[in-house]
């Protein structure tokens, strides 16, 4: 039994000290950082914008692989199943939470396959009606919605998108029935919500601001918990009255499960001075995007209460990927 013992102690210390000395090692090789989505999207920005001064920091090589597909469930998949040496990153984001409660036998699970590495960036929803509706204000949709059911319609860019889900969390703190009418893709929802075909739904604060100043959209509130910069007179939605309903989308940086404690702190404390940079936050700010780190605990428990949260919402409404 002794015997037995001090072989297993002597495994842990042999195993301790392996990977003590990969983290020591790290970087050693160049890093990918994944992103599930096509060029051109928030995620993509993010991680070009962090790639070279990462590089820099590190001393190796940082390359973006997009890896796109079943709304972000292909690249996060192939970080999930990596190995967990900190040579592969995810650029992820909380739709992941939302697409891998949406699609059946999604072969990860979001919360236990990765290790949270740090926050990257927010971005921000204002909710905007078309003012043929004559609708002015957050109280005049509810009041609306309330005695007409199904009357009025909101769009999104397709099922399942923070737009949707956004306005589904709304409907549920505000107990109103509005009819979705989901695109495939942002444009064609963005041409119809300007034209009237849909009477409301959620923005990018950047964008609905340009649309609000020209007089083409009308704004009600702000899904953020305190008000944005961009749109300082716009209150938030929580300010008018509904509680919860803050659907900020946010950025971050995973690896995969288990991935050894000092490499996980070198980088979140790489990741943490480059998202301080004047220059990384006007570039992304541009892109609509306020740039913002977070410890790895303050990440993982972002992650725990979106996933509960999100899930609820698609349960309760029998939401499913089309």
């Amino acid at each position: 039994m002794a015997a037995r013992l001090l072989h297993a102690f002597m495994a842990g210390l042999l195993a301790v000290a392996a990977t003590v000395a990969q983290a020591q090692a790290w970087p050693g090789q160049p890093i990918r950082i994944v992103v599930p989505f096509t060029p051109g999207t928030g995620m993509d920005t993010i991680a070009r914008t962090i790639q070279p001064r990462l590089s820099e920091r590190l001393g190796q090589p940082v390359v973006v692989q997009n890896s796109p597909g079943a709304s972000g469930n292909i690249g996060a998949d192939l970080v999930a199943k990596a190995p967990a040496d900190g040579y592969t990153v995810l650029m992820g984001a909380n739709t992941m939470l939302i697409a891998s409660q949406l699609y059946k036998g999604v072969p990860f699970d979001p919360v236990k396959d990765f290790s949270a590495v740090s926050m990257a960036a927010y971005g921000t929803l204002m909710l905007v009606a078309n003012p043929k509706t004559r609708i002015r204000s957050l109280q005049d949709l509810v009041r609306t919605a309330r005695e007409q059911p199904g009357r009025i319609s909101y769009g999104s860019p397709g099922v399942g998108t923070p737009h949707h889900m956004a306005m589904e969390l709304f409907k549920s703190q505000a107990g109103v029935f509005m009819l979705h009418v989901p695109y495939k893709g942002t444009s064609g929802y963005v041409q119809d919500l300007l034209s009237g075909e849909v009477n409301v739904g959620f923005l990018p604060v950047h964008v609905a601001q340009g649309f609000v100043a020209s007089g083409k959209l009308v704004s009600l509130a702000v899904g953020s918990s305190a008000r944005h910069p961009v749109a300082p007179d716009v209150p938030t939605i929580e300010e008018l009255g509904l509680k919860a309903v803050n659907v900020d989308m946010w950025y971050a940086f995973f690896l995969p499960a288990r991935a050894p404690a000092p490499v996980v702190a070198r980088l979140q404390g790489e990741l943490d001075a480059i998202l301080k940079l004047p220059d990384v936050k006007g570039v992304l700010a541009k892109a609509g995007l306020d740039a913002a780190s977070s410890t790895p605990a303050q990440l993982a428990d972002v992650v725990d209460k979106d996933y509960a949260r999100w899930g609820n919402v698609i349960r309760r409404n029998g939401i499913r990927a089309e």
